[in-house]
């Protein structure tokens, strides 16, 4: 069984019977090898498939976990996964349309490909006939010599394929044109699945789509080297409705690391998905199954207000990614932030989160009283208007109703030490940190 009880409990679901419909129907196949051939093999005896990670950073983010329940719904139907954590391509990095990667030193990708494999071992079984293998590509590539790999793999690639590439032609056709190194990754690439099908008898890779060109490097290279054919997937880029980039919230990227991305700033990130997003994003993120989406389609329609379908999206992926308890934690320490709970049971990583997404200010504590927080956090502009809020009844600190204007917070009122929350009205939230 798989060690995240979340996926564990999918182990049973007959919809992975024929998983080549299933990723259809959930919009997870954007191009592949002959369709035909790829659904029969993934409906027929048990196949060994992988898909890569590099390491460019400490932590995968939701682009990444696109591919990681893409793994864990084909090993559901019964195949075996090999996750890939690439320690020799990380060193070099695949081309960007943006330009050219830092090349960061040995030191750092080895400690952020033990990082992706535990992140990685979180998605996938290791226990049972088709359990999973962790492989870094650092193992056969560090035996190779320039030479070697010049004779015995380069031969097989044509420049004018290679230049062909959607991502390398871009970047040939740009200011900054791409350097060798860049250049060469789709050959790293390409005979990691040439060793993983020599190997392990692997014969599916999958990625992302914008990864296309490296996957069918690996495809061909098998056909060329060892006369055999493997099929190849690539799954759609998530976009939202409006076509911008989905992952980033104010610009930054959503990590499934708890330590980049806290629990609550993940689960709100979820939670206000836009109506016309959220049923592909259950379909893309969630292993709710069609009777449920499509009631939850219908629930958009008939009752928006609601929002049942992004409440159980944000409940689902937090779960999945952080866990039961820290998502019990997250949805108490909302309700508790609007009035509805104890505000002394909110974590300090959960009120750091919750800084990055209203008004905050920083007072001393002998000058916090409720005029000072309303007008220093901007939930009032002058000191006259915060009195009349206040008299008004319409001001709070910590979920508790303003009767003296002039009362400072005792010590103990200072959540963790430093915090106040404040409050006008019943949706204008701020955040005092204490000098």
């Amino acid at each position: 069984m798989s060690k995240n009880p979340v996926l564990a409990e999918q182990q049973n679901d007959p919809s992975f019977e024929n998983v080549f419909q299933e990723l259809k129907w959930r919009g997870l196949i954007h191009v592949s090898t002959d369709e035909a051939a790829l659904e029969e093999a993934l409906c027929g005896e048990r196949l060994t498939y992988y898909c890569g990670f590099d390491p460019t950073a400490a932590s995968l983010h939701l682009g990444h976990l696109v591919q990681l329940l893409t793994m864990r719904r084909i090993q559901l139907a019964g195949h075996r996964p090999l996750g890939l954590v690439g320690g020799a391509t990380g060193l070099i990095g695949d081309p960007r349309q943006t330009g050219e990667r830092v090349l960061n030193s040995p030191e750092i990708i080895s400690g952020w490909v033990q990082s992706l494999q535990n992140q990685v071992k979180h998605y996938i079984s290791f226990d049972g006939e088709n359990a999973a293998q962790m492989v870094n590509n650092l193992d056969w590539w560090q035996g190779v010599g320039a030479l070697e790999m010049l004779r015995d793999i380069g031969k097989y690639f044509r420049v004018g394929t290679m230049t062909k590439k959607e991502i390398v032609a871009k970047r040939l056709n740009s200011e900054e044109g791409i350097s060798y190194t860049e250049f060469s990754y789709q050959i790293l690439q390409g005979y990691d699945y040439l060793q993983l099908h020599r190997d392990y008898g692997c014969t599916l890779q999958f990625g992302g789509s914008d990864q296309w060109g490296n996957i069918t490097s690996g495809t061909e290279l098998v056909r060329r080297v060892e006369n055999a054919h493997v099929h190849a997937l690539g799954t759609p880029l998530i976009t939202n409705s409006d076509g911008t980039k989905f992952g980033k919230s104010e610009g930054n990227a959503i990590w499934i690391d708890a330590e980049l991305t806290s629990p609550y700033a993940f689960y709100q990130f979820w939670l206000n998905q836009a109506d016309e997003d959220v049923i592909n994003r259950l379909k893309v993120f969630t292993f709710r199954t069609r009777d449920e989406i499509e009631a939850l389609e219908q629930s958009v329609k008939d009752a928006p207000f609601k929002r049942e379908a992004q409440r159980t999206l944000a409940w689902d992926v937090t779960r999945l990614v952080h866990g039961e308890e820290a998502t019990r934690k997250v949805i108490a320490a909302a309700e508790a932030l609007f009035g509805k709970g104890e505000v002394t049971e909110i974590d300090e990583p959960t009120l750091q989160a919750v800084a990055q997404e209203v008004p905050t200010a920083e007072i001393a504590a002998e000058e916090a009283n409720p005029i000072n927080l309303l007008e220093a956090t901007g939930l009032c502009s002058s000191k006259g208007e915060a009195r009349r809020a206040i008299s008004q009844g319409g001001a709070s600190v910590n979920n508790t109703k303003v009767q003296d204007p002039e009362a400072l917070p005792a010590a103990e009122d200072w959540l963790h030490g430093k915090y106040l929350l404040v409050r006008r009205g019943k949706k204008n939230l701020a955040l005092v940190n204490r000098a």
